[in-house]
């Protein structure tokens, strides 16, 4: 098993299988993020998604959740959070 030192968590977890996207960010998660921040990143994009009602083929919603994406990863308190949202450990 691969590990990284996860940028979100702040501890060695399980790496990524493959970088999630092509290019240098993409190469940068793969080397800073684990599968465990991934897959909670992936849960809060779906909450955002449903709760704002995105549309994830317009450019400013694009932009909204890879804004969203970067303070998720870095613990930002100014992070969208979904009505009535309840963040599990």
């Amino acid at each position: 098993m691969n590990t990284v030192f996860c940028r979100k968590y702040q501890e060695e977890l399980e790496a990524l299988d493959f970088a999630p996207f092509p290019g240098a960010k993409g190469q940068e998660y793969l080397t800073t993020i684990s599968k465990k921040a991934w897959q909670a990143w992936l849960q809060h994009q779906t909450t955002l998604i449903n709760e704002k009602r995105l549309n994830v083929f317009e450019p400013e919603a694009k932009k909204f959740l890879e804004e969203q994406r970067e303070k998720f990863f870095d613990n930002d308190t100014s992070l969208e959070k979904a009505e009535g949202f309840v963040e599990k450990n």
